[in-house]
């Protein structure tokens, strides 16, 4: 696939830049070209950043940070199969548990959210930092969902970082969560509470939490713009320029 020519490759993250110093000079640069794509389409493109995820995987397979991104892009076009044989082939290259979450989340996805849920309760999760423990639990209760359990997923989301009144990088999904678990259950003006809660702390539109407490308050957008002005009426009482025009051409006439 081709690469842009803006891409260099040098925009990668340092760290991932010394893993790819194990390979070749030339093979490095392609690698690191790819995973700048993987990097750029995921959100806006994900089926291409997957393409370019695995061009990188044939070229550089033995490299953690290949194998993470493949796994991500995996995830993102829901090929749980796929991103969790990735994400495991990362951990073990690695060592390390940031990617219990997603390995969860990708558990659920295949219809296992029994195992998502074991995978809450395994040692793994306290050696998650902050963000990544609020990430699991989002997974559990998505997990207790899926099992159409509720009420037990409102409780699994209630916590310290639920109540506080801080914004972290993770309020804004934790809040629409909740409200979300809420409104299914019925809790309807908690749910409101919440998702407005949600839009305070979404500063950069993360969740569509604006819109689903529009929805609660009986709100429709209507879409303004008119494509086509002819078909916009006039206001009575008003002349239409291009009348008044042809009336003074026949007056000239």
């Amino acid at each position: 696939m081709p690469i842009p020519e803006d891409v260099t490759g040098e925009e990668i993250d340092k760290d991932v830049r010394q893993e790819l110093q194990s390979l070749p000079k030339t093979l490095a640069e392609d690698v690191a070209k790819n995973l700048v794509m993987v990097a750029r389409l995921i959100d806006e493109d994900p089926e291409r950043a997957y393409a370019y995820s695995r061009i990188a995987l044939r070229l550089a397979s033995r490299v953690a940070a290949v194998r993470e991104a493949a796994g991500f892009a995996a995830y993102a076009t829901q090929k749980y199969a796929e991103a969790l044989a990735e994400f495991r082939a990362a951990r073990r290259m690695t060592g390390t548990v940031e990617l219990w979450p997603l390995m969860a989340d990708c558990e659920r996805g295949l219809g296992r959210p029994e195992k998502a849920l074991d995978m809450a309760g395994a040692p793994e999760v306290q050696k998650l930092d902050k963000a990544g423990q609020v990430e699991m639990r989002l997974v559990a209760a998505g997990a207790r969902r899926d099992m159409g359990q509720l009420d037990a997923a409102i409780v699994t989301l209630q916590s310290s970082e639920l109540a506080s009144n801080s914004v972290q990088p993770w309020t804004a999904r934790l809040r629409y969560a909740y409200a979300d678990a809420l409104l299914a259950a019925g809790r309807e003006g908690e749910a409101r509470e919440w998702f407005a809660k949600a839009v305070e702390a979404d500063r950069d539109g993360s969740t569509d939490a604006s819109d689903r407490l529009a929805e609660l308050d009986g709100v429709e957008f209507m879409d303004a713009l008119v494509e086509d002005e002819d078909e916009v009426a006039p206001v009575d009482g008003a002349v239409d320029s291009r009348d008044e025009q042809d009336e003074q051409d026949d007056d000239k006439d």
